[in-house]
């Protein structure tokens, strides 16, 4: 069954309950409404930005799209790409392009400009959504980025390079298009990126997003009656997965601009939100809030809220024994996952398993895990070895890329994680290392090889190693171990200095000088440094949370 016949069946059933919400605290009403059938709740002056739209408004706007994409030219397995923050507008069109029997490729919005024409070119695309936010950036590359390709705004004021994208579906027909969609139809083209940094374009087929959303639901046991916070970007495996839990049950989901503790709170409060999916910096700032007196739990309506579940990166177990102290009904989960296995839940700590935090948790619904060797044989429990999982949502392939593929398939149906686990003798599994030398910072990754290649550049540096560092609220954050060139000098202000031709997430937050270890084989030795200064941070941080709490 095609994740588009979920949309359906709830315009049919729950048409004129509530689907989507969106609620943005920091903005007023500005935006004119050009279609009829936009559910609109003007604010006061004292209630935010907050739109909703119906199953039934939901399904006829992304037939819409689909028609309007057919009407010009848009045919089966075209690449069509989406570049918008979170809004109403996000889901109808991902369903749009997928109702059309073309491939949605949602863009990071994190992307330079330089990075969506790559993008765009590694994936084919022949259309491209783009919101407000990204003017600049498309009209930087629009030159190239406009040779054969649709470029659609959605938003008001339309540039002069691009087609609007009201004007665009006003007319267009709100009936389902004639497109006949399988399970074994291509359906997305997801961005990863290995140790390089350079994107890999993921290719999926309907039946990984349906076994993502009947997964998520199985998981976190979802009903009609739930509500889902959504607040991470909907371009990520994670946000959207998560969210297809709603689909399935057709419950209400909140998407929420806005990241501070009084704003999640609040949201969860106004809106009555039993579910809400955190990354780690988001629940340490609300532990910190907390501590401090900055926000009362007794100001909210928080009696509903029965499951936070957390993944995008490592969580701390202490962490969760702090939120347990004060919220100790609820429910709680830790996702792991990747975008070659349509995001997360392959692995699930599952509720219920509080005394295994820490652990990543067992095979979720329909998936299989097992360990394995350098030689790809698989290690008896206990023994550490790379993570690999086998289920109805791992990736066709890496797109024109038979290369990586290979590496990553090795043509049995599982795939390769690259990273490093172990499983304990109650069958919970534990992530010990990534072997893609990945940092994890809130959610987002940064590949230290694109760090170090250019920290290369400069003239006083000999080598260098870009590790992740323990951050209590971030997870890990980039720090840059630099040995200088023999008689050079340097300061921290000096790096930081020439650090800023990166992008700002991509900066070293850390700056240690000091010798670049290396093993016998000429690699550095990151898990030395990692051990040298990351385990100092970690105790120093418990030892701190210690104190806070005494």
């Amino acid at each position: 069954m095609p994740i588009t016949d979920f949309l359906e069946r709830n315009a049919e059933h729950y048409g004129d309950e509530v689907a989507l919400v969106e609620l943005n605290p920091g903005m007023r009403e500005t935006r004119r409404i050009t279609w009829k059938d936009y559910a609109l709740i003007q604010p006061t002056d004292d209630r935010p930005y907050r739109h909703e739209i119906t199953w039934s408004v939901f399904d006829e706007k992304a037939n819409r799209v689909a028609n309007m994409l057919i009407s010009r030219g848009v045919e089966r397995n075209d690449k069509v790409a989406i570049l918008m923050m979170n809004c109403l507008e996000w889901l109808p069109v991902y369903f749009g392009i997928l109702k059309a029997g073309a491939i949605a490729v949602p863009f990071n919005f994190r992307y330079s400009a330089e990075e969506i024409l790559y993008c765009a070119e590694l994936a084919d695309v022949d259309v491209l959504f783009f919101g407000p936010q990204f003017i600049g950036r498309i009209e930087a590359v629009e030159e190239k980025l406009s040779r054969g390709r649709l470029l659609i705004y959605v938003g008001e004021n339309t540039p002069t390079f691009a087609d609007n994208y009201h004007e665009l579906v006003a007319d267009c027909s709100s009936r389902k298009p004639d497109v006949h969609i399988t399970d074994d139809d291509l359906a997305a083209i997801y961005f990863s990126s290995g140790t390089t940094g350079f994107p890999k374009a993921i290719l999926h087929k309907h039946r990984s997003l349906t076994q993502s959303a009947e997964m998520e639901q199985q998981h976190h046991l979802q009903t009609h009656d739930d509500v889902f916070l959504c607040i991470p970007p909907l371009y990520h495996t994670g946000a959207k997965m998560h969210w297809f839990g709603s689909l399935i049950s057709g419950s209400r989901a909140v998407l929420l601009r806005g990241t501070d503790p009084k704003t999640i709170l609040s949201a969860v409060s106004d809106e009555k939100c039993t579910i809400v999916w955190l990354l780690v910096p988001w629940a340490q700032d609300i532990l910190d809030a907390l501590d401090a007196g900055d926000v009362r739990l007794e100001d909210y309506h928080l009696s509903q809220w029965r499951l936070m579940h957390i993944g995008a990166q490592p969580v701390p177990p202490a962490l969760i024994r702090h939120w347990k102290d004060y919220f100790p009904n609820h429910q709680y989960d830790t996702n792991y996952g990747l975008s070659e296995s349509t995001g997360p839940g392959c692995v699930h700590l599952g509720i219920g398993n509080d005394h295994k935090v820490g652990a990543i948790g067992i095979p979720g619904y329909r998936w299989e895990c097992k360990i394995v060797d350098d030689n790809y044989h698989e290690v008896e429990q206990g023994r550490e070895g790379e993570l690999c999982v086998k289920g109805p949502g791992v990736m066709e392939c890496y797109y024109k890329n038979p290369e990586a593929t290979k590496e990553a398939l090795p043509g049995d149906g599982w795939l390769r994680t690259g990273d490093v686990a172990v499983q304990d003798e109650d069958g919970f599994y534990y992530l010990v290392d990534r072997k893609k030398d990945v940092i994890v910072m809130g959610g987002e990754n940064i590949y230290p090889v694109e760090i170090e290649d250019f920290l290369h550049t400069n003239p006083k540096i000999n080598d260098v190693a870009v590790i992740g560092l323990p951050d209590k609220r971030l997870g890990e954050i980039p720090g840059a171990i630099i040995q200088l060139k023999k008689g050079m000098t340097a300061t921290e202000d000096e790096i930081n200095d020439f650090c800023t031709a990166l992008a700002r997430y991509k900066r070293p937050r850390k700056i240690i000088f000091a010798d670049v270890p290396r093993n016998p084989t000429g690699k550095i030795d990151k898990p030395l440094l990692r051990k040298r200064y990351g385990a100092e941070k970690l105790v120093a941080q418990e030892i701190s949370l210690k104190k806070k709490k005494s």
